[in-house]
């Protein structure tokens, strides 16, 4: 494929979709009715102890909005989700462990359910509503499901798909994780989310108000910020997520491979984050409330490390996830 030349990064929303998508490679294949990625790890707790959590990685339609820094696309069909097609895939949830702690130590082990979708579980195109009770069923041994939303599906008429959902997920907790990424309002504005910080906290009050959980995503240096902007918003942003009542915050590295970052690289507008950022901006989430756990994401981390510093600084983030607060 010819390469593209280094057009500048567009200032419209309609302009700057067909820029992202201009850059994209080719999808993976996927079958339609298995996900694409399923596993089992631990996860700080709300209660303070780790909890046992499985996620599934569905394969569904693409989400409807195109993020600047996304490459979940590459995982996604370009048609709508088939009804039955999520239950089927729910097939591949590991049963979980027994209730009881293996030391014999005499607590209760706790589960998670996490249902990410690449985008908003909401929308009926991703996610039928006729698999809702399918999954309600599967989720019986889960003391909280835990799926990701873009904030437009969390108002209007779609806030009764959110509450049927809830009621039929009865009695565990349900979580929704909202990709807030940043409150720097330039920044927010040139990722192409068509959100903003206001509608996020309208989305936050919602669930508050309907008693479901708040999970917050976030970018440690998103594009067009340097390192020391990227630590200090990086910061304003778990602060906004904390007043906002966010139950869990979890800080994502911004990471190249989808082809638009590499573009916006080339135009000195992105760099990968340092590794001491994303540790400093852990260490200060923990620091704001024993009610917001804040943890790292340290999937495909390998890229980040360079030496043996970096080496050493996974293993003090890997600590600190593990403790959550």
């Amino acid at each position: 494929m010819t390469p593209l030349p280094l057009t500048p990064y567009p200032e419209l929303p309609a302009e700057r979709t067909r820029w992202i998508l201009e850059r994209r490679g080719p999808k993976k294949t996927h079958d339609p009715t298995r996900p694409y990625g399923c596993f089992v790890e631990e996860e700080p707790g709300p209660d303070g102890t780790l909890w046992e959590c499985h996620t599934l990685l569905l394969t569904n339609r693409e989400c409807a909005f195109r993020c600047l820094m996304c490459d979940l696309w590459q995982d996604t069909l370009d048609t709508p989700t088939a009804p039955g097609a999520i239950a089927a895939q729910l097939a591949s949830l590991q049963p979980p462990s027994p209730r009881r702690v293996p030391s014999g130590c005499g607590e209760s082990r706790r589960y998670a359910l996490k249902l990410y979708n690449a985008g908003s579980f909401f929308d009926p195109g991703q996610v039928p509503v006729e698999d809702y009770a399918a999954i309600a069923a599967a989720a019986k041994p889960f003391d909280r499901v835990i799926v990701e939303s873009h904030t437009a599906f969390l108002r209007g008429a779609h806030a009764a798909r959110v509450l049927a959902f809830q009621a039929a997920i009865a009695p565990a907790t349900l979580e929704v994780a909202i990709g807030l990424e940043t409150v720097h309002p330039q920044a927010l504005e040139k990722l192409n989310k068509r959100m903003t910080v206001e509608e996020f906290q309208a989305a936050a009050a919602f669930l508050a108000e309907n008693a479901i959980a708040l999970r917050v995503f976030l970018l440690v240096r998103p594009p067009f910020l340097s390192e020391e902007e990227g630590v200090a918003w990086g910061c304003r942003s778990l602060d906004t997520a904390a007043a906002c009542g966010a139950t869990f915050a979890a800080l994502l590295p911004v990471r190249a491979g989808n082809g638009a970052l590499e573009a916006l690289a080339a135009q000195g507008h992105y760099a990968p984050p340092n590794l001491v950022s994303v540790e400093t901006c852990l260490r200060y989430g923990q620091s704001l409330s024993t009610t917001m756990r804040v943890t790292a994401d340290l999937w495909d981390i390998e890229p980040f490390v360079r030496t043996a510093a970096d080496r050493a600084c996974v293993e003090r983030i890997r600590a600190l996830n593990r403790n959550g607060t």
